[in-house]
């Protein structure tokens, strides 16, 4: 018996049809590279080769009203894999913008629970003679180390690779439990909380002065709640809108170089100065800087070996207020310095271990009724969107035999921040993927077209500086 753990479960518990808490990953293959010629049905008995070896794929959730505690994974007896892999053609011309409308409205669809939580859709028509593939993970299942490792399970660095041994069979899952172990562990878990409470509240005692004392002397990450409000930032609905681009890694790392700061300053640095010309031409662009919440991976800190998402994140300020792009990366650095260190000094596994204390029927009502209030048009912005950086492989892959020319992440959107930005390194290129809440931001056009001239404004920038 796997059960989920409390962070696992709580993206279950505050998932609805408008606030969607699935992760999705738009690739693109060169269908040429495929030995013997791209076939359909060669792709799929491929993808069910390595599913049948990796138990993750393969397990669906279990929580019968009898169940106290966090649900439960089991092996799915009845695995169909025509549940999950599905075939459809891009509308005419086929063109990025329609390809990216047909993602953002399978984006848009939640996940069928009784079933495993993934999907895999492959898209064919595109004008330039590509073939896309869309897959989409609970968040529940995989956080963004654990969804890139099962993808890698999936690929090769060569057209015909074997199958990758996947060693322990981790995530294997079991038949469901019998009615009264799960209620003796469900009573067990029920009775052993106010213990539990009690071993973790001195630690919070003790950490909440020192971080609130160092984010009001801001010597640390901006507060919450202190996000200057803009378009982004309200009720959401189910709808989607989605856009991707492109860039050399290469010159991600000149202005690395030239300005000694990390690549996820550089990241970090380009969002800003695209999202003040996207804000800027939609008249919304507010005199303060956005503040951007950034998700952490703790697998290297964590002493907690249970569950799938082992992650943390942090406040970061965006100096979109700024025209000069040097300055934005210059106080970009020194203010990611700060954050990471006052992140840094909070335990790794707090948040984890807070989260076992999630209820269902608490936050499920909880964001029913906050989204039914329209709240976050009501109270102070907690954080304007979110921005989210993942190293990547740095040789290509081959995504079941076609080679992948494009590996876009789209993380999910939230009410109160309809905008989600995640970034992936791959085989010498910067994959950016965008994804919004259509109500919000009806078209991401304008925001990927504008990546690509924020880069070429840093580039100009390390020019003069290292000139």
């Amino acid at each position: 018996m796997r059960r989920l753990s409390g962070l696992d479960a709580s993206f279950l518990y505050l998932e609805t049809s408008a606030q969607l808490m699935h992760v999705c990953a738009l690739i693109t293959v060169d269908p040429a590279t495929v030995p013997g010629g791209y076939d359909i049905e060669a792709m799929a008995r491929r993808l069910d080769e390595r599913v049948a070896l990796i138990p993750a794929f393969r397990r669906k959730l279990y929580n019968p009203l009898w169940n106290l505690h966090h649900p439960i994974w089991i092996e799915d007896d009845e695995f169909d894999l025509d549940h999950h892999l599905h075939h459809i053609a891009v509308p005419a011309p086929g063109d990025s913008a329609e390809l990216a409308r047909l993602c953002a409205h399978i984006a848009g669809q939640p996940l069928d629970r009784g079933r495993p939580l993934w999907e895999m859709h492959v898209i064919s028509g595109l004008e330039d003679g590509t073939v896309a593939v869309l897959v989409k993970m609970h968040h529940a299942s995989v956080d963004g180390v654990s969804g890139a490792n099962l993808l890698a399970f999936l690929a090769g660095t060569e057209p015909d690779a074997p199958p990758p041994d996947p060693g322990p069979a981790e995530g294997a899952a079991g038949g469901p439990p019998d009615v009264l172990s799960l209620l003796r562990g469900g009573l067990a878990d029920v009775a052993g909380r106010p213990v539990q409470l009690a071993k973790l509240l001195p630690g919070l005692a003790t950490m909440v002065p020192k971080w609130a004392g160092r984010a009001l002397r801001r010597t640390g990450m901006p507060v919450p709640f202190t996000a200057p409000r803009t378009t982004l930032n309200g009720t959401i609905t189910g709808h989607r809108s989605l856009a991707f681009t492109q860039l050399d890694l290469a010159d991600v790392k000149t202005v690395k170089n030239a300005f000694g700061v990390t690549v996820n300053d550089v990241v970090l640095a380009l969002c800003a100065g695209a999202l003040r010309e996207f804000l800027g031409a939609r008249d919304d662009l507010p005199p303060d800087p956005l503040v951007a919440t950034v998700p952490v991976s703790v697998h290297d800190r964590t002493q907690r070996s249970t569950g799938s998402n082992k992650v943390s994140a942090f406040f970061a300020t965006l100096p979109t207020h700024l025209a000069d792009p040097a300055a934005r990366v210059v106080l970009l650095a020194e203010h990611n310095r700060q954050s990471k260190a006052h992140h840094h000094s909070i335990d790794a596994d707090m948040l984890q271990d807070w989260a076992q204390f999630a209820g269902a029927t608490a936050f499920g009502l909880g964001v029913r009724a906050y989204s039914a209030l329209r709240l976050a048009e009501k109270h102070p912005v907690v954080h304007n969107l979110v921005i989210s950086s993942v190293a990547g492989p740095p040789v290509p892959l081959y995504l079941l035999g076609a080679r992948i020319t494009g590996l876009y992440p789209l993380g999910p959107v939230f009410h109160g921040a309809g905008l989600n930005i995640t970034v992936l390194s791959n085989a010498g290129k910067v994959d950016v993927g965008l994804l919004g809440a259509r109500d919000l931001v009806p078209d991401l056009w304008p925001l990927a077209e504008a990546i690509p001239r924020a880069m070429a404004e840093l580039l100009e920038a390390a020019a003069r500086r290292t000139g």
